[in-house]
């Protein structure tokens, strides 16, 4: 099952790293892993996706909960959430095909954001379904390169106040 942990960390030099370690060594696999300051200066989110049962699930949260730099942990799978992706993928376009793969942009709600002489970067954001999809569309014209971040999630809330 994959599950999405959202932990807020202090914002300090070498957090990323002794937790990806911790987890590393404890044999879990990280599938995913974004992290980066939220509206707090002094803590930052990291969002982890990592497959596994709920009994898995449970220890990675306590070994998590025992790191000092980390202020909360959150299994947020359950839970109403947003998640999102973002990629740059470089693919080969000679002037005659720019326009179909402009027009597969466009149907993505993605931006074209670099043309150089035989290749267009396109950046397309979304869940990871929607940027799988549109990067087995991209094989065809020849895939130069690609950089995906990893996944972002917020819980959502029903009201102004915090999630349920």
């Amino acid at each position: 099952m994959r599950h999405v942990l959202s932990a807020l960390v202090q914002n300090q030099p070498g957090v990323l790293a002794h937790i990806s370690g911790m987890m590393a060594s404890r044999g879990f696999n990280i599938d995913s892993l974004a992290v980066g300051e939220t509206e707090d200066k002094n803590l930052s989110r990291m969002t982890f996706v990592v497959r596994g049962d709920n009994a898995v699930m449970e220890q990675v949260r306590k070994q998590l909960d025992k790191v000092i730099t980390v202020v909360k942990v959150h299994d947020i799978s359950t839970q109403d959430f947003v998640e999102r992706d973002l990629m740059l993928i470089s693919v080969a376009a000679d002037p005659s095909r720019r326009s179909e793969i402009s027009l597969l942009v466009e149907m993505f709600r993605g931006r074209v954001v670099d043309i150089g002489l035989e290749t267009m970067m396109i950046e397309i954001s979304g869940r990871e379904a929607k940027i799988d999809a549109f990067i087995d569309l991209m094989r065809p014209y020849g895939i130069v390169e690609l950089a995906r971040t990893g996944r972002i999630a917020l819980v959502r809330r029903k009201s102004k106040g915090a999630p349920e």
